[in-house]
């Protein structure tokens, strides 16, 4: 269950760690920029940061006492993208090793059927026949 209709969980999730990351005094540009209003970002944020944006979950109370101080948010996020970073990474150097492995098979199936091709047996000369001298 989505907090917001047409967008899914793991979309606003994104959309609140891409508003973290952006440097202080771009925020507001950023978010100009999207296609949503500053204030669906800020119930965006207290869902992801203080309730259970899975389950559609958004705290009640409005105070700033009760809510995760932005020094925390903003190191979720960093680790969050960091460790979206890190498994994008690590999905590139295995699409490369998968790449690198299906060459050298695809090299390795010419070398085979090269080999298949040379130990088939030649026809040899036509075999003459022995007939006995005839008496």
């Amino acid at each position: 269950m989505s907090i917001s209709p047409g967008f899914t969980s793991a979309e606003i999730r994104a959309y609140v760690f891409e508003y973290h990351q952006q440097p202080y005094g771009a925020k507001m540009a950023w978010l100009r920029q999207q296609p949503i209003s500053s204030s669906t970002m800020r119930r965006w944020i207290k869902a992801v940061f203080d309730g259970e944006l899975d389950r559609g979950l958004i705290p009640r109370e409005g105070s700033g006492m009760t809510s995760t101080p932005r020094q925390k948010r903003e190191a979720v996020a960093r680790s969050l993208t960091a460790q979206q970073e890190a498994h994008d990474a690590e999905v590139a150097a295995l699409n490369d090793r998968i790449r690198s492995l299906e060459a050298s098979n695809s090299a390795l199936g010419k070398a085979i059927g090269l080999l298949h091709v040379l130990n088939v047996e030649e026809p040899g000369e036509t075999p003459t026949e022995n007939k006995p001298p005839r008496s």
